[in-house]
């Protein structure tokens, strides 16, 4: 019992204090990925694995409670070690003030089906060994309101290291790329995704210019509220297999808002 509370407490005080970076993000209408301004999205993660005795870039993630890291299932491997950088703008420098933090379990959700991404479910928790101290480049994301859908047009931000383009190379530094959010009844018509989209999922982009790209899985599809806080709606799911930036077929992210109980029934309980 004094877990669930420790938890649910946990939620709360995180709720406070989450979505505001103490260096805003640079938030141009600019199409096309572009740097994203040094630690203006403090909750981004980077997920690593370990070959030989050097770690690499898999997955993006989200920091959503001090010893908690929302990604996507189809991230985590049974077979790899993995570690979380936290306080990261360029991958390839030292940066004071970030960490790397070791996972204490890994949660994926019981639906997933790592054969068919278009099934939905494509979220995990990672719980860390150590509560990780918040700062000025590390901070909590918020999650938006249970079940609540964004309208369409809803300017949101993709951001991560993923591949500048396809098939191109990997970026040292974050990127962040605007995408204006698809609504269901439009993304799921036969032009569009189809019935490969599901209802607990978000589409973004599609376009033919901006969108998230392989090593951008997991991380956050960032969209400001009303009240000015950047709440992650969605986590980088999958794109199109004929190129990243593909003309209808936008970035199709997990719908976190779809999975509210799941994530506190997950916190409580671990």
């Amino acid at each position: 019992m004094l877990g669930i509370l420790f938890a649910v407490l946990t939620l709360a005080v995180a709720a406070l204090s989450c979505g505001v970076p103490a260096y805003p993000p640079a938030v141009s209408r600019v199409v096309g990925g572009e740097d994203a301004r040094p630690y203006s999205w403090p909750w981004q993660a980077s997920l690593q694995y370990q070959s030989s005795s050097s770690w690499y870039h898999t997955c993006g993630g989200t920091l959503i409670a001090t010893n908690w890291v929302l990604t996507a299932a189809h991230c985590i491997s049974s077979t790899r070690k993995y570690r979380v950088l936290l306080g990261k703008y360029n991958l390839a420098a030292e940066e004071q003030g970030s960490v790397a933090a070791s996972p204490e379990k890994i949660i994926v959700h019981e639906k997933w089906n790592p054969y068919s991404v278009a099934s939905g479910y494509d979220i995990a928790l990672i719980k860390l060994t150590e509560h990780v101290a918040l700062s000025d480049k590390i901070k909590l994301a918020c999650l938006p309101a249970a079940q609540s859908i964004l309208s369409a047009n809803t300017a949101c931000y993709v951001t991560g290291w993923g591949r500048l383009q396809t098939n191109g190379a990997l970026p040292d530094d974050l990127q962040q790329g605007l995408l204006l959010v698809v609504d269901y009844a439009t993304c799921s018509q036969p032009s569009w995704w189809g019935s490969t989209v599901k209802t607990n999922m978000v589409c973004a982009g599609g376009d033919g210019i901006t969108s998230s790209c392989n090593g951008d899985s997991g991380g956050p599809l960032n969209c400001q509220s009303a009240d000015g806080k950047w709440e992650v709606h969605g986590i980088v799911s999958f794109g199109s297999s004929l190129g990243c930036n593909y003309y209808r077929k936008p970035s199709v992210f997990t719908r976190v808002s779809a999975f509210d109980s799941w994530i506190k029934e997950v916190i409580e309980n671990n």
